[in-house]
């Protein structure tokens, strides 16, 4: 499937994407590699995030970084990021999953194309997903859309870009290709669905003696009779995703 992607999707940004001989190895396998100085805990909850989201039950990154599952043992999860994951692992682009937890440059995830150390013709393409593992540790809000805005749904999202070529929002009328499809795996879980791609104003009191700019982002579970509202919060200035200006900005 060739990659349809505008330049902007990745901020037009290059990163080095640099593998060791043995990793190669890997690749025929698995494209989607995490690199091994991420830390064990981060790594922990990103494999235990993304088996509720899936229901992979053996999902794993194995001693050399290759995400690994066996497609026959799963336990609920849903059927749309189990198909987007065997797509993932098995495509023509290499997915590399790096720790960026702290930087002010990444709002929770944020991808970028990669390119090699080694220039070759015989190289597949390479992006980088930077996960800013701490960013999550600051949301609070409902239980239910915790449960439906965690690392493992962002980088489900960041992998749907790569996958199927899908965008963001250009404007604040709707939340785009790629969370239409995050959606429908939010929905195959009961949880309830993100209705904006931009966080907006919270207007909430913050100490004077902290420099803090809380936002919030809405989800909302639709019944037959009535639509239930689900809120995050956060801190926009510690987290990051602010424009220049102190607006709404995007949250990947």
């Amino acid at each position: 499937m060739a990659l349809k992607l505008k330049r902007n999707t990745f901020h037009g940004i290059a990163v080095v994407a640099c593998f060791c001989l043995n990793a190669l190895s890997a690749f025929a396998s698995s494209h989607v590699l995490l690199k091994p100085d991420i830390r064990r805990a981060h790594r922990e909850e990103l494999i235990a995030r993304l088996r509720v989201i899936t229901g992979f039950t053996s999902l794993k990154f194995e001693t050399d970084g290759a995400l690994s599952f066996d497609v026959n043992q799963t336990t609920g999860g849903s059927a749309s990021a189990r198909e987007l994951l065997s797509q993932a692992i098995r495509g023509e682009n290499i997915i590399v999953l790096e720790d960026a937890s702290s930087r002010s440059d990444v709002a929770f995830c944020r991808i970028v194309r990669g390119r090699w150390t080694r220039a070759e013709s015989n190289r597949p393409p390479a992006y980088v997903v930077l996960i800013d593992f701490t960013d999550f540790q600051q949301l609070s809000g409902d239980a239910e859309a915790r449960a439906a805005f965690d690392v493992g749904w962002g980088l489900l999202h960041e992998i749907d870009h790569v996958v199927s070529g899908s965008e963001d929002p250009k404007d604040q009328k709707g939340i785009g290709t790629c969370e239409d499809h995050i959606n429908q795996m939010r929905l195959e879980l009961g949880l309830p669905v993100r209705t904006e791609y931009f966080f907006t104003r919270a207007y909430l009191t913050a100490d004077a003696n902290f420099n803090a700019r809380y936002v919030r982002l809405c989800f909302e579970r639709r019944g037959d009779s009535r639509t239930k509202r689900y809120w995050l919060v956060w801190d926009a200035v510690s987290v990051g995703g602010l424009t220049g200006d102190g607006q709404s900005a995007l949250v990947r």
